[in-house]
């Protein structure tokens, strides 16, 4: 098995590096910025997001007050509508009261942040998804995830973590071959120069993060992403939502303010976010980071929903009847199933929200230890090479496999390609384009260089 498995390993791991290289280096770079924006954010939008008389423990005011303040400063501004509300969590913090518009992105709102004792408007900038990232977070996400093209750019991403576990797991192989070869007393310590050394050892205790980073990144992706959607949906393993729907009977037009409290008393739409608000807490809403919705349309319930996303995860949301302020629906986190929690907790790692952070430092020198491995396999590559770049790996290690191993490895190939298809073109492409190097009758030497070890 060591003539053909470790020589395969060896040459898909060179091709995989080279040319899947870049955007690795790249996601790296802004994943590792991403990680510690969370805490740089805070430095950045002191004033938005801090609260002057709140930290002096003043009388908190209603939240239907706060949101007329927000209201009279978006008086005049054509398309604007007032979206949702995310009172202000703890002392000294603002309230977010969010708009939509019409030429907003998607997930995008625009809040005005105010002072929940004094009232006072403390700024105004376009928040993005259930993190509220503020725009210099929201630049560097996007440009983590699409280098800021839009649509096409979310190719790169996706190429990027369709490869770094083959990348990871190929230079494991590597490494273990390598150190099954080695005289015993010498099997704790790589050989090889210091830099081949130090790849081969950065590699090995990335390798957990990287597989995990792989994982949860392609859930983001387009392609694989959407068969990642349709897997989970099949297997049941999809994350419950809270249902708006309302008996047409007594269903409320969230445009027209005609909710009522359980006296029969008419309500603003202002007063009723005060309203929805307690009959959540009296419920299983218990933590102080919610974010409050309007009905969406006429016959939807209004929704309260936990936001924490940090350990213990709260996400709990309920639906609330706007004109009898009744619970309708609830759905409860410890009520997700197994894979669902799982998938919570592991979009808010990668993220870097869920031990606060001791996670984001983690994340951002997990990411720089793959910058790291990229510069070093390049360093390699190009010192190992008598005038220049090295050569590749020899070729041909399929010929020398027996059949079950031909087929085990292509019927991999296959099954992997039709689940990432990005992976799948790719591999097409080099298996292609490295055929036409190996084979060309115009080349003058076709003897194979041996390949210097990763290890």
């Amino acid at each position: 098995m060591r003539s053909w498995i470790g020589p395969l390993a060896r040459r898909l791991h060179f091709y995989a590096g080279l040319f899947i290289g870049p955007f690795i280096l790249i996601a790296a770079l802004t994943g590792a910025t991403y990680a510690v924006m969370p805490t740089v954010e805070k430095a950045l939008y002191t004033t938005e997001l801090s609260a002057p008389a709140y930290q002096e423990a003043g009388t908190v005011q209603p939240l239907s007050q706060q949101i007329g303040v927000a209201d009279e400063v978006m008086a005049g501004r054509e398309g604007y509508a007032l979206a949702a509300v995310r009172p202000a969590p703890e002392l000294g913090t603002t309230t977010r009261i969010m708009y939509s518009h019409p030429d907003l992105e998607a997930s995008e709102s625009h809040a005005v942040f105010v002072d929940p004792v004094s009232l006072e408007v403390r700024g105004q900038e376009t928040v993005y998804g259930t993190s509220g990232a503020l725009p210099a977070r929201t630049a560097i996400s996007q440009f983590h995830r699409h280098l800021g093209l839009g649509e096409p750019g979310r190719l790169y991403s996706e190429l990027a973590a369709s490869w770094l576990w083959i990348v990871a797991l190929g230079g494991l192989a590597l490494w273990i071959l390598g150190r099954a070869s080695r005289r015993k007393k010498r099997a704790s310590r790589p050989r090889g120069h210091r830099a081949s050394r130090l790849h081969a050892s950065l590699g090995v205790w990335a390798l957990l993060g990287a597989l995990f980073l792989s994982a949860t990144g392609l859930t983001w992706s387009a392609h694989a992403g959407a068969n990642v959607t349709d897997l989970r949906a099949a297997l049941g393993w999809t994350t419950p939502s809270v249902s708006t729907g309302l008996p047409a009977a007594e269903a409320a037009d969230p445009s027209s303010g005609g909710s009522v409290d359980s006296g029969g008393e008419a309500l603003t739409t202002a007063d009723t976010f005060d309203a929805v608000w307690a009959a959540g807490r009296d419920v299983n809403i218990d933590t102080d980071l919610v974010e409050i919705k309007p009905a969406a349309e006429a016959g939807s319930a209004w929704t309260v929903t936990e936001i924490q996303r940090h350990y213990p995860t709260k996400v709990d949301s309920v639906a609330v009847d706007p004109r009898t302020l009744e619970v309708v629906d609830q759905v409860d986190f410890a009520d997700y199933s197994v894979p669902a929690k799982l998938a919570r907790w592991g979009v808010d790692l990668h993220m870097g929200t869920l031990f606060g952070l001791a996670n984001e430092v983690v994340l951002a020198g997990l990411a720089l230890s793959f910058v790291a491995l990229v510069i070093l396999g390049y360093a390699l590559w190009i010192k190992r090479g008598a005038s220049g770049p090295g050569r590749a790996p020899r070729a041909g290690a399929l010929t020398r496999a027996p059949w079950w191993g031909l087929v085990l490895v292509l019927g991999a190939a296959a099954g992997i390609g039709v689940f990432l298809p990005l992976f799948g073109l790719s591999l097409a492409a080099f298996v292609v384009v490295d055929g036409v190097l190996a084979w060309a009758p115009w080349r003058r030497d076709r003897r194979p260089t041996p390949s210097a070890e990763l290890t």
